[in-house]
């Protein structure tokens, strides 16, 4: 059996409270971003339908090479935070004690856009389509995925 076609693991909002739970979503105009949750629940629910393809997103961009440059703009802490977005990808952090609410932490200067990942992990995207133009400073995602 492929990736593409196993059984999917459906993951709780119960799993992913309290604890580190990365996900990914595109923006309106194709670009992909990493959300650090940090214990947040208020993720969309498409997030969490398939633990199987969650973790191919992640090892798909973690295997890539790095193409840029760090890019944390706010520095210090964030510095650390740079590795999606030195392969592409927006990356976002939950600000703590706001639900949904996640700042900006690092930007690419050349984005990964969805239609450069394989058709299963674009599939896996499509309904994590947001709302929004990844860049701007603070994004809120609800639980449906609604922005």
């Amino acid at each position: 059996m492929t990736a593409e076609s196993s059984a999917h693991t459906p993951l709780t909002r119960e799993e992913i409270a309290g604890v580190e739970f990365d996900w990914f979503a595109a923006d309106r105009t194709g670009q992909v971003a990493q959300f650090l949750a940090a214990g947040d629940d208020t993720v969309p629910a498409a997030a969490l339908r398939s633990e199987e393809l969650l973790e191919a997103v992640h090892v798909w961009i973690d295997t890539r090479p790095a193409a840029e440059a760090p890019n944390a703009p706010a520095g210090g802490f964030d510095d650390h935070l740079t590795g999606p977005q030195e392969r592409g990808a927006f990356v976002y952090d939950w600000v703590q004690g706001q639900p949904g609410v996640y700042r900006l932490v690092a930007a690419p200067r050349h984005p990964l856009a969805v239609t450069d990942l394989p058709d299963h992990l674009r599939e896996y995207l499509a309904p994590l389509t947001l709302a929004v133009t990844f860049g701007a400073p603070k994004v809120q995602i609800g639980p449906q995925g609604e922005a």
